[in-house]
Order: structure tokens, then C-alpha cells, then sequence
């Protein structure tokens, strides 16, 4: 087992350089790291935690999405994500987000993965719920600033799309690897077991 030390800098100082309300705040702080270096300009963006979901219907399918994103100028395959909004639970989010952007619901919900999207200058987490046995209980409720096609992929659809690079959010494409990295390991230890 190995002991990983926690060495926090020393925030010398701390301003606000643009606010955006709860999508996007910016820091400049002056930092002293332990051994005394001081590094006069360190900026932090402060965004809400992020939700992704793992939805897998009860067939064993899997709910994905597709929307175009304006940083790259693409359209790709995608989890279910959203913000979760002040004061709302994580779970609650990812609940909501996924009946909202493609009218699934239900099943049984777990945590599977917190990420920092960039532990150097972002603040916030990005946390993955694996949702198994979903339905398609209504129509999607989108907001007027989404415009998300709903896929819904087999195993091997999906294993391939990942294979392929067809996920390229970084933040959705790891906890799907996680996802098939356990199951394979299990299959693999059950066949093994015949």
C-alpha cells in the first residue's frame, strides 16, 4: 500500500475576475506552494459538480446521446450529463437530467465514479451514476438551448463506438471504460469458473 501526502498551497490572496453566475467564475489568486516558492498568478475556475449517467435499459441496452458541441465543432456520442443545480442532491440531479434529455426513468441508481475534470484550475466534480433496468416512461423535456438526439446501443455497439473513439468527452469515455473493464473482468472470471 503506498501514502500519498497531501501539500496544499498557501492562498496569499483571492479575487473574483469574472462571474457568470452559476455556470462559470473565474479566480486570480497569489499562491505560496510549502517550500516558500510564491507564484503570483494562479487562476481557478469555479463551475458547478457535473452529473453523467450510465443508463442501461432493462433489455440490457444502453441510453446514449448525441448533440453538437460548440468547443470543438463536432457531434458525438455522449452519456447523459448535466449541472447539478444549488442545493440539489447528486443523485436527484442525475435522475432528473436523464428523464429531461430522454424521457428514461427508473430502475436501480448507484455511484460509480467521481472526477476532477482538471484538479490544477477547476474547483468542481464530475460524478457518474450507473442506472440499470431505465424505461422510456415520457417524450424528453429539453431545454431550448439543447437540441440531443437519443441512441440506444447494444453492449457491443457501444464497445465499439468507445473502441473506435466515437466518445470523445473525456469525462464520459473513462467511466464507460471502468464500466466494461469490471463486467469483462467478471465474464472472464465466470468463464473461467465453467
Amino acid at each position: 500500500m503506498y501514502n500519498i501526502e497531501n501539500h496544499p498551497w498557501k492562498v496569499l490572496s483571492s479575487e473574483y475576475i469574472f462571474r457568470d453566475g452559476p455556470w462559470l467564475n473565474i479566480r486570480h489568486e497569489v499562491v505560496e506552494l510549502p517550500n516558500g516558492v510564491v507564484i503570483p498568478t494562479w487562476y481557478i475556475m469555479d463551475f458547478p459538480d457535473w452529473i453523467n449517467v450510465i443508463a442501461i435499459t432493462k433489455d440490457g441496452n444502453y441510453v446514449m446521446e448525441s448533440q453538437y458541441r460548440h468547443g470543438i465543432g463536432e457531434t458525438h456520442l455522449e452519456l447523459c450529463a448535466g449541472v447539478i443545480d444549488e442545493g440539489e442532491e447528486p443523485l436527484a440531479a442525475a435522475q432528473r437530467e436523464l428523464l429531461e434529455e430522454t424521457g428514461y426513468s427508473g430502475g436501480v441508481w448507484e455511484e460509480w465514479m467521481r472526477l476532477s475534470p482538471n484538479p490544477t484550475n477547476h474547483s468542481n466534480w464530475s460524478i457518474t451514476f450507473v442506472a440499470k433496468g431505465v424505461e422510456k416512461n415520457s417524450e424528453a423535456h429539453q431545454e431550448k438551448t439543447e437540441d440531443i438526439a437519443t441512441h440506444i446501443l447494444s453492449e457491443s455497439e457501444l464497445l465499439e463506438a468507445l473502441e473506435r473513439g466515437e466518445i470523445v468527452q473525456a469525462l464520459h469515455a473513462a467511466p464507460l471504460w471502468k464500466w466494461f473493464a469490471r463486467n469483462s473482468i467478471g465474464k472472464t472470471a465466470e468463464q473461467h469458473n465453467r
